[in-house]
């Protein structure tokens, strides 16, 4: 008969695995900056536009037990695709303050630059959107993101960066 406080599994019995846990607890605009060049230069003339978006990643411990910042940087420029004019530039650093648990130190780094993207993403797309549109231009709506490949590219770059050891 098993204890009424304190009961245990039977021994052939699987555990159930801990599944990791994530909690937004805050999320800010840390650093946003909107160029309307073509305003500027009176620019005028229906011309096709050519958007490059460049996405970066920062993520750090805070001090407080099991907390993280994730920051996703954005530069999207804007250009003409005839003459390479800008019409508008967009930098954005969106941050995201997680509580994270269950999660072992081999899987952290990825899931921090991955998983805690993913959750901010949607409240990027909106800011962007929001951001062009009010610069008087048509909403500009980003595509989703691969966060996986953005991490792996991240990882070469620091990989290149880094001196090979000659042996």
């Amino acid at each position: 008969m098993a204890e009424e406080n304190g009961t245990q599994a039977p021994e052939g019995a699987a555990q159930a695995p801990v599944l990791p846990k994530m909690q937004v607890l805050a999320q800010f605009i840390r650093d946003m900056s909107f160029e309307n060049i073509a305003a500027q230069k009176s620019l005028q003339g229906n011309t096709q536009p050519e958007i490059q978006v460049q996405v970066g990643v920062e993520a750090r411990k805070r001090q407080t037990e099991n907390q993280y910042d994730v920051v996703v940087k954005l530069k999207i420029d804007n250009k003409t695709k005839d003459d390479g004019a800008q019409i508008f530039l967009i930098e954005l650093d969106y941050a995201g303050v997680f509580q994270i648990e269950n999660v072992n130190e081999q899987q952290l780094h990825p899931f921090l630059h991955i998983e805690c993207p993913r959750m901010l993403f949607p409240f990027i797309r909106r800011i962007v959107s929001d951001i062009s549109r009010d610069g008087g231009y048509p909403p500009l709506n980003l595509d989703n993101m691969d966060f996986v490949q953005i991490y792996r590219n991240q990882l070469a770059r620091v990989a290149q960066t880094k001196p090979h050891a000659d042996a």
